[in-house]
Formats: C-alpha cells, sequence, structure tokens
C-alpha cells in the first residue's frame, strides 16, 4: 500500500465512520408525526410494518413500512372502498378505533372495530400495501381486538371489556366464536384496562395493557402467567410505560400508553405507543392528536420488560438504534398535476367522488360545493392532511365559481365538526370577500374579513405553538396581509375533545344550498420547520 493510497484511505475512515457510527446511535421522537395514535407493529424477516386509527377519515387504517423502525414511509391503507368502511354520518371520533396487525402463516391480518358500523372484524392481504380483503365480522362486541394463535394452532380473539380483558377461540376463516369469553385479567386496577396485546416468551403468557384511559394519566401496564386464560400476575414494575408520575411531569410528551411489542432480527426489544405533544412544557394543551413514539425495551430471559430503563421517554433519544435506512424525502408542495392525490390526503367520511377531479382543469383540483357544513356529519366537500408540526406554514391559490353569496370555498383548520377556523372566498354583492371564520362549539362568527375585485385568491396560515395567522395575498401591496391571530388551544383535544388532531384542508360548500357552485385549487403548500 502507497503512502499516497493509505493517505486517502484513512481520510475515507475518517469520513464514514463518525457517518456509520451517528447513523446508529439516537433518535427523535414521535417516528410518525401528527393525528397517528393506537400503533400497531408486526415484522417479516427485516421489515417493519405498522398500523394506526383513522377514525371518521377516509380511506381508514393508513400502513406504513420500515427497515429501522425510526424511518417510516405510507404505503397505503387497509380500507380503501366503501364497502370496506360505511362511515355514513359517523360522528366525530367515531369511526375507526384502535387497530392490530399481525402477520401469520405468509398471511397479513388487520382486526379492528368500526365503532359508527359493524362491529369487530378484521381484514386480510398477502401484501401489506394491499388490496385488503373485505371485512371478516367477529359478532363479539367490544373494542382494542387483537388476535393471537398458540402453539396448538387454534386462534383466539383479544379484547377489552368493561371488566377486563377477555379472550375467544374464533374460526380464523369466517370470523364466528368457537368458546364462551373467558375474563383473564382486569389490569392493575387503573381505569379503562384497554388495548390489549398477547405475547409467549419463554413459557409465559404476557398480557400487554393500556390503563388510565388515553390523557394525561394513560400508561401501559403488563401481567403474565403459564396460561392463556390466567391467572395472570402483576408486574412489580407497573407501570412499565408512563408520564403520569414525577419524572413525566415537566416532558412536553404527555399520555403514553397504548403500546406494542417487536422484537428486530438483532434480538433487540422495541415498544411502539401512542403520546401527545403539548404546546410547550407545563401546559395542558395539544393540537396535534396523539402520535407515534418509540423506545427500546430491556426483556430478559424469564423477566419482565421495561420500557427505556425507567419506564419514560424523551423528544431527543440517546439510545443504540438499528442501521438507520431512511427514505427520501416527501416533497411539501402537490401541484396537483398527478393522477391520483398522496396517502397524505384524507376525506371526512366517505366521499362523493364526483365531487372531485384532478383532470377537469389541468393542474388544478377541483372541488364541488357539497350542500352540507362542516359542522354537519354527512359526506362534506373537504379533503386534507393532518398537521405534524406546531410551527408550518399553509398556503393554496383558490379560484372559487359561484353566483351565491352563501357559496364558499377555502382552507380550514379543523379538530372536529364543532372546533374549526376557516379561511374562505366567497361573493359578496359584486366583489369577493375573505373571510376568517370561528367555530368553537355553539360559537361561531366572523372574526376578520377584507373585501376583493377577484374570484382569485391566495391564502395562507402561519402556525405557532401558541396561535394560528391568517393572511391573504394583496396583489395591490405585492405581499401576504395578515387578517387576525387565533389562539390554537380552541382547536385543542383539551377544548374540543375527540381522540383526533388538527387537519388542514380544503373544501367548498353552499351552506344549504342546492348548488352548481365549485372551486379550483392551484397548489397546497405545507411546509414545516425542522424539529
Amino acid at each position: 500500500m502507497t503512502r499516497k493510497f493509505s493517505f486517502y484511505f484513512v481520510c475515507t475512515l475518517l469520513f464514514v465512520l463518525p457517518k456509520a457510527l451517528i447513523a446508529q446511535f439516537g433518535y427523535k421522537n414521535p417516528i410518525l408525526r401528527g393525528f397517528n395514535p393506537d400503533p400497531s407493529i408486526c415484522r417479516v424477516n427485516d421489515d417493519f410494518y405498522l398500523v394506526t386509527s383513522s377514525f371518521e377519515y377516509f380511506p381508514g387504517l393508513p400502513i406504513y413500512h420500515s427497515k429501522d423502525l425510526i424511518n417510516w414511509q405510507q404505503i397505503g391503507h387497509c380500507l380503501t372502498r366503501e364497502s370496506q368502511l360505511p362511515l355514513h354520518k359517523a360522528f366525530s371520533s367515531g369511526g375507526l378505533f384502535a387497530p392490530s396487525l399481525r402477520y401469520h402463516k405468509g398471511k397479513f391480518y388487520v382486526i379492528c372495530t368500526n365503532v359508527s358500523g359493524g362491529g369487530n372484524f378484521y381484514c386480510t392481504a398477502d401484501n401489506p400495501a394491499g388490496p385488503w380483503s373485505d371485512p371478516i365480522w367477529v359478532d363479539i362486541k367490544s373494542i382494542d381486538p387483537d388476535i393471537f394463535w398458540d402453539d396448538d394452532g387454534k386462534t383466539y380473539f383479544v379484547t377489552q371489556g368493561n371488566e377486563g380483558i377477555r379472550i375467544t377461540e374464533i374460526d380464523i376463516q369466517t370470523g364466528k366464536t368457537l368458546s364462551p369469553e373467558h375474563l383473564v385479567w382486569g389490569g392493575t386496577g387503573g381505569r379503562f384496562p384497554e388495548a390489549p396485546h398477547v405475547y409467549k416468551k419463554d413459557g409465559y403468557y404476557y398480557l400487554l395493557l393500556g390503563e388510565g384511559g388515553t390523557e394525561y394519566a394513560h400508561s401501559a401496564t403488563i401481567g403474565r402467567s403459564k396460561y392463556l386464560f390466567g391467572p395472570y400476575e402483576n408486574c412489580p414494575l407497573n407501570p412499565i410505560l408512563s408520564h403520569s408520575n414525577r419524572l413525566g411531569q415537566g416532558n412536553q410528551i404527555q399520555g403514553v400508553g397504548h403500546a406494542d411489542l417487536i422484537q428486530a432480527a438483532d434480538s433487540s426489544w422495541w415498544a411502539v405507543f401512542l403520546g401527545f405533544r403539548v404546546t410547550k412544557p407545563y401546559s395542558y394543551y395539544h393540537i396535534l392528536g396523539r402520535e407515534t413514539f418509540l423506545a427500546p425495551v430491556d426483556w430478559p430471559k424469564n423477566g419482565w420488560p421495561q420500557v427505556n430503563g425507567n419506564g419514560t421517554i424523551n423528544i431527543d433519544m440517546q439510545v443504540p438504534t438499528l442501521p438507520l435506512q431512511p427514505f427520501e424525502e416527501p416533497v411539501s408542495r402537490t401541484e396537483f398535476d398527478e393522477p391520483k392525490l398522496g396517502y397524505e390526503w384524507q376525506y371526512l367520511r366517505n366521499p362523493v367522488s364526483a365531487n372531485y377531479s384532478l383532470t377537469e382543469r389541468k393542474g388544478f383540483l377541483r372541488i364541488n360545493a357539497s350542500p352540507f357544513k362542516l359542522n354537519e356529519l354527512e359526506s362534506v366537500s373537504f379533503i386534507g392532511q393532518r398537521q405534524t408540526e406546531h410551527d408550518f406554514t399553509a398556503e393554496t391559490s383558490l379560484e372559487i365559481v359561484s353566483t351565491k353569496e352563501e357559496e364558499e370555498a377555502g382552507l380550514t383548520l379543523i379538530q372536529n365538526n364543532t372546533h374549526h377556523y376557516d379561511l374562505l372566498l366567497k361573493r359578496k354583492g359584486k366583489r369577493f370577500a375573505v373571510q376568517l371564520r370561528v367555530v368553537v362549539g355553539s360559537l361561531s362568527y366572523l372574526a376578520a374579513e377584507e373585501l376583493i375585485d377577484e374570484p382569485t385568491v391566495r391564502l395562507q396560515v402561519v402556525g405557532k405553538p401558541l396561535n394560528y395567522t391568517f393572511s391573504y395575498f394583496n396583489t395591490k401591496a405585492g405581499k401576504f396581509v395578515e387578517l387576525k391571530k387565533l389562539d390554537t388551544r380552541y382547536l385543542s383535544t383539551e377544548v374540543a375533545g375527540g381522540f383526533t388532531g388538527v387537519m388542514i384542508g380544503l373544501y367548498a360548500s353552499a351552506n344549504g344550498q342546492k348548488t352548481s357552485s365549485k372551486a379550483y385549487f392551484d397548489y397546497f403548500d405545507y411546509r414545516v420547520s425542522k424539529p
């Protein structure tokens, strides 16, 4: 080896090795940002797949893929057809609750509950990206279901009841129950024992639960037994995950719980679970919804699992990781020039497909106005995506084709049908009005208005932890002009209630009128400040 070659070889090592070391140590939580609650995970060889709840949004149950547990990419949805997912008049935070994702003998299973119609079901697929089968219904009244296959070849339905966790044998081909329901464990005494998952390890059946409700007292607890139907012994370390204690009281992440465990190919154990980021430490408001977090798990042979050493986590996790395999960064701007929208876009309930077009005007999304208001539990003309960070800028440009003053179109920040901020354009006499409307419970009022001469406008929202700034582009001034700032807290879960997070949407409505009004959206841009 020549001196010149040695010099370049050493320099290359010095350049590459630190990157390799950094790439396998440390990551940031959450791993799925914005409204992505109730995560469930499975592994097939070196690939990880994960599903989260979607409630009243369509398509239902997003499916994600990862090679390293940290970097995730959405590959589809489980429920993409109205025959799979009836959401007619689904109430806010109704629809799909708490799915589980499992893999068994070459087939993927998603197990879930549609609380707005049908109850418990499971769907199957050979490929997690889909297509998925129509639901196979299970006649058990409950929520938060899972399926467990024991060594005896039988299939068991594991689910939540008011009194605790129940296990029932089912026919995996038909979903029919084959045994009575067995009440196996009531948890540690916390309220709402839910989200059950069964694992078999070292001759024990471990039963992992969420307890305390999915708010600030949420936690993950675990018990074990030599027998599937119990009795289950309470883990002396319980809760194995919680921020409702002194160690977690000042953490920006709160409400951690509803966990699922997974073992990687290198034998390391990990937990995925939900939590939420409050607007700042010691604040009691969260607007992004419940998100998906990750933590390492120490699970010694014949012992109990413990999450991240002391049962708490952080935004910055300084722990060894699997070798990182990131995906390409998604683009922030949607130009509406592709034949289909990306997986990040969601409808409210089952959409009326004729109300949307990407081909009527090339490079535009056309939305026909629905007679329904955003306040109604109907198939409103709306399509949106998750607010994923407190700091962001969202922008769109639209043209409204309208003859009546009741007709409107615009950009909305919506937590649910009774809590949303609408930045809109509508006809007003011979001119047009840019308006900012506030809907908070029974209170609805016009917060700001500016008249313009054209039926075309650019709208912008700038988000910060404590406020949203709403603006429109003033062509005479040649810049965005602020209409008003509004508090974020009135769109928080603590004020609005429910289980979802803020969605940023494009919509068109005739406010109760029959209409031929429509809106053409030229683009949608959503830029976030990197955490």
